[in-house]
């Protein structure tokens, strides 16, 4: 860990001192009730991404109720809004709004009400923490007691890896020194958070193979191109291959999710496709990829005499965390929540469009707890059961609130 950086020293303690955790908890007797329904409603009414329009609506009219002014990003949905003094630094508050094109299946009162529309990775949980961290911090605004200013970030399409650079492109990090955001995880329990300094989360790409040949009746391969059994060599043998030509602390990884040829069972086809994702836990393997695969397919291609095509999609690059940025997560936990409520927390290969912010500015990406202890059945992200502890939005909400005062000083006290 890296020097300390700790709340408000006691030579520039804000109004009403150092007593953070009670007011905190003040704000929350006052106001967790509201959050857990606001989560509530944006889960029973899920949009997908760059359709957020109602839950892009709801939180900028809970902002303005606040007093604050919401700016609404160009592409019409997802926003951001500033509170505090323009003078100081500036720390960012990221949450992403949109959900998942799945059914939800669970069988709650806020059960989505949205065909094929599902909040099963958590980001509605993601929006109500910032949203009352947000608020807890323009109270602290109004009081004199916040040394900078605090952006929170409402991202949308954070899912297609798109809404990151959708922010960025409408200045939305511009003159910001530092961002945070969580993440839920139901491997670690609630009121705890998973910190980890360096590489969080993998990258990930989309690629899709087609290939083609002349095709014919299946009576006579040696006439034609066997485009069946070429393009099962490619699926088998380009991974093995891939795995061989990096290192393996990269943890390159191609995994196809989608194969498609021919029509009738006695025809070899003159088209296939295959569509997967290729991930990596090192930011160099993912800068390599592209024209590794390239040469590959080519050569693997060519053994069977197929023309094969690449369609290789950038998706994100490795979520890496500052050492800095951590270990302000680290003293704002153990100030708020206590020592032991910061655990380690594994890289993990999944992809998340906040690699794009923290390649600019430095940052951190942190865990947020929400298992209830001593669950026995463990529902993971992306499907369609899944759900919280609904405690986990208050104990995300002191942190986020805790990082930004703590970044805040921070810098104002060097």
């Amino acid at each position: 860990m890296t020097t300390s950086s700790k709340l408000a020293p006691p030579d520039m303690a804000p109004p009403g001192g150092n007593d953070l955790a009670g007011q905190l908890a003040g704000f929350l007797r006052e106001h967790n009730d509201e959050l857990i329904e606001f989560r509530r409603d944006i889960h029973a009414h899920p949009e997908i991404a760059f359709s957020e329009h109602r839950t892009t609506e709801k939180i900028a009219e809970r902002l303005t109720d606040a007093g604050l002014t919401p700016r609404l990003l160009s592409r019409g949905t997802g926003l951001w809004v500033d509170l505090g003094e323009a003078s100081g630094p500036t720390v960012a508050l990221r949450a992403d709004i949109d959900a998942l094109p799945m059914e939800d299946e669970k069988d709650v009162p806020y059960r989505s009400t949205n065909p094929e529309a599902c909040h099963a990775c958590g980001h509605d949980v993601h929006t109500a923490v910032v949203l009352g961290a947000g608020l807890f911090l323009a109270s602290q605004a109004d009081a004199g007691a916040l040394p900078g200013r605090v952006r929170l970030i409402f991202q949308p399409a954070e899912e297609v890896a798109g809404g990151a650079l959708e922010v960025m492109r409408d200045g939305g990090l511009n003159e910001v020194d530092r961002i945070f955001a969580l993440h839920c995880d139901p491997r670690i329990d609630v009121g705890q958070i998973g910190l980890r300094t360096g590489p969080i989360t993998g990258s990930c790409d989309h690629i899709q193979i087609q290939v083609s040949g002349p095709g014919g009746h299946t009576a006579r391969p040696h006439l034609t191109v066997d485009l069946v059994y070429a393009l099962s060599k490619i699926i088998t043998e380009l991974p093995a291959a891939l795995s061989r030509r990096v290192d393996p602390r990269s943890s390159l990884s191609l995994v196809w999710g989608q194969i498609t040829a021919g029509s009738a069972f006695n025809t070899i086809p003159d088209v296939g496709t295959a569509q997967g994702t290729i991930r990596s836990l090192d930011e160099n393997a993912w800068h390599q990829a592209p024209d590794l695969v390239k040469a590959l397919l080519d050569s693997v291609a060519g053994a069977y005499g197929v023309d094969a095509e690449l369609n290789y999609k950038r998706g994100t690059p490795p979520t890496v965390n500052e050492g800095t940025s951590i270990q302000m997560l680290h003293d704002a936990i153990d100030q708020i929540l206590g020592e032991g409520a910061a655990v380690p927390t594994p890289q993990s290969l999944g992809g998340e469009d906040f690699s794009w912010y923290v390649e600019s500015v430095p940052g951190a990406l942190a865990r947020l707890g929400t298992r209830s202890p001593g669950a026995i059945d463990e529902v993971d992200i992306h499907r369609p059961q899944f759900d919280v502890d609904e405690r986990a939005i208050g104990y995300g909400l002191k942190v986020m609130a805790a990082t930004a005062l703590t970044a805040l000083w921070g810098a104002e006290s060097r």
